[in-house]
């Protein structure tokens, strides 16, 4: 037995070696002399390609190949599916590139033979498989509007349509690849051949190619002309009350796409339609049901229809408010955190505009929040303190209320040390100097005093964004303007002084923040502790330069600040 295996592997190497020798000698022979030598190299592929993929190598037949690979060659057909199979190689990739079978493979892409034009399309994708590199160079050659076109005429086609999906896949996570695509037919051929298709997997196929070009907004606008939406939507329907795997992954997939299309402001205006959409109308729907994607889906479309002031305002009008604190109250204990987060992130927005804020603290959405204070994920948290923040903005009420609440307080100084998350960590401080900035209440104040939190609002104010300093600032000078003997201690022990050393002395600080830096200057010269501790730094000689500063408002302030430390020394 082993003899005769032996004697056919002997055979085999002796055909394969042979057709090698002949291709080379019959390249520029008869087709039907070259086509027997193509079928026998196909069959040793198939044999055993690794071994095959060297001896081509070896050979030095890979260039003969781009002569092999003319429109007018009858066996462009054969050569481009040995290419495909070599390719499947990683270590033969070079060589094909090397070797120059991309530019006549790229040709061959205009072929009207569907064989030609799938194993050409195998072949350049096997070869520029996992290389963006070699991916840019095709998108550079023009292959995404020949690819689109392909689609187009031979959609009935499966297997070159799968082909032209899998190319599109492939190259639509290019970034190059957007605006090309935005300039040809796409957006219409995807939406006709998703609508035609009734496998799980060809959906699957389709999903995997809109997904990362619904990224690019011109191609969202695109789609929605197309009716994607309006597929998407029927889509969820029929699989809303499916319990099949496949179902429920096509319901999740539909809906997070809808939502992608949402995130384009054009694409999210035309949706809304001043609240008229029908996109609009079926989202509110979702937000009721027993479905955790579909209210998932539905939070986040509000939460991206809620990027526009118009859109909130209106929104709030119709109740809006409430079907999300409904949604939200069924989600406190033991909840869905993607729900959490994305209602939360529907309320946020929603909060942005002055109008709508007393509504919505009328509503009770500050009290519907609260009850997510005990959560331990930093995403629901980080929407939670966004969503207080906004809502107390410039409503002294709500403010002095919610700073009055030594719950909320004592979690705030809590995140305000969260390392670990930067966003709840930044977060916390805004609304701590918010709820100080907001209600200028001596009890907030001395709440937040007692709970620690002085010593966070000093560190913000060397936070690098400046808006952040300037809120600190603001609320340090309130606390010192308000309680500066209950914080005195916190004052010093958290450094202020030389904090504001550095602020007024800092050549790359903003003006304001020298400004804020100079007022309280001024205002913690009514602390025994805190001047003491400025007269033994040169306050003077920095004050005194400010006072030339090109900034009014702040060599206004340094001229007041240097009265007040020569009256005070």
């Amino acid at each position: 037995m082993g003899k005769k295996i032996r004697r056919i592997k002997k055979l085999f190497h002796k055909n394969l070696n042979d057709a090698l020798q002949k291709l080379k000698l019959t390249a520029d022979g008869t087709s039907d002399s070259i086509e027997g030598c193509l079928d026998c190299l196909l069959q040793a592929l198939a044999h055993n390609n690794a071994e095959t993929s060297v001896k081509l190598q070896e050979s030095g037949i890979l260039q003969v190949f781009p002569r092999l690979l003319s429109p007018h060659c009858s066996c462009a057909a054969k050569v481009a599916n040995i290419i495909a199979e070599v390719a499947k190689n990683d270590f033969m990739r070079g060589s094909c590139v090397d070797t120059g079978l991309i530019p006549p493979l790229v040709l061959l892409l205009n072929n009207k033979d569907h064989e030609v034009l799938l194993q050409t399309g195998r072949a350049l994708g096997n070869i520029c498989y996992d290389s963006h590199a070699l991916q840019a160079q095709l998108i550079n050659m023009g292959v995404i509007p020949t690819l689109v076109q392909l689609l187009g005429i031979h959609s009935q086609h499966t297997a070159l349509t799968e082909m032209c999906l899998v190319a599109f896949g492939n190259l639509a996570e290019i970034e190059s690849s957007k605006e090309q695509f935005a300039s040809t037919k796409i957006a219409d051929e995807l939406v006709k051949l998703f609508k035609r298709q009734t496998e799980h997997e060809k959906k699957e196929m389709i999903f995997e190619v809109l997904a990362p070009l619904a990224e690019h907004d011109v191609i969202k606008l695109q789609l929605v002309d197309a009716g994607l939406v309006d597929y998407l939507l029927e889509l969820v329907e029929e699989m809303v009350d499916s319990n099949k795997e496949d179902d429920v992954s096509e319901l999740k997939t539909a809906s997070d796409l809808m939502v992608l299309l949402l995130l384009g402001d054009e694409s999210m205006q035309k949706l809304f339609d001043t609240g008229k959409g029908s996109v609009f109308q079926k989202v509110l729907s979702w937000l009721p049901s027993n479905n955790h994607q579909l209210q998932l889906a539905g939070a986040l479309a509000i939460a991206n229809f809620a990027r526009n002031d118009g859109n909130c305002i209106h929104m709030v009008e119709i109740g809006i408010v409430q079907r999300l604190l409904n949604l939200l109250d069924r989600h406190v204990e033991e909840g869905n955190v993607t729900v959490q987060h994305a209602a939360l992130s529907a309320l946020r927005n929603l909060a942005i505009p002055v109008l709508n804020k007393a509504k919505m603290l009328s509503a009770g959405v500050a009290e519907e929040v609260l009850k997510f204070l005990k959560s331990e994920m930093p995403p629901v948290q980080f929407k939670l303190l966004g969503t207080l923040r906004m809502l107390i903005d410039t409503q002294a009420e709500a403010a002095e209320k919610l700073g009055k609440n030594i719950k909320l307080v004592e979690r705030l100084v809590e995140w305000c040390a969260a390392k670990d998350h930067a966003g709840v960590m930044g977060e916390s401080n805004r609304l701590l100097s918010a709820l100080i900035r907001h209600s200028k209440s001596k009890d907030v104040v001395k709440t937040i005093v007692q709970s620690g939190g002085v010593k966070h609002l000093v560190i913000m104010a060397t936070s690098e964004h400046v808006i952040m300093q300037n809120e600190a600032l603001v609320a340090l000078g309130l606390i010192a303007a308000l309680e500066l003997g209950t914080a005195e201690q916190d004052l010093a022990n958290a450094k202020l002084v030389q904090i504001l050393h550095k602020l007024i002395s800092d050549d790359i600080s903003a003006p304001e923040i020298k400004y804020n830096s100079l007022i309280m200057i001024c205002t913690i010269m009514g602390s025994e502790q805190l001047r003491k501790e400025a007269q033994d730094m040169p306050f003077k000689e920095i004050v005194s330069k400010l006072r030339r500063h090109e900034n009014k408002l702040v060599a206004q302030q340094a001229l007041v600040t240097e009265q007040r430390l020569v009256i005070e020394s």
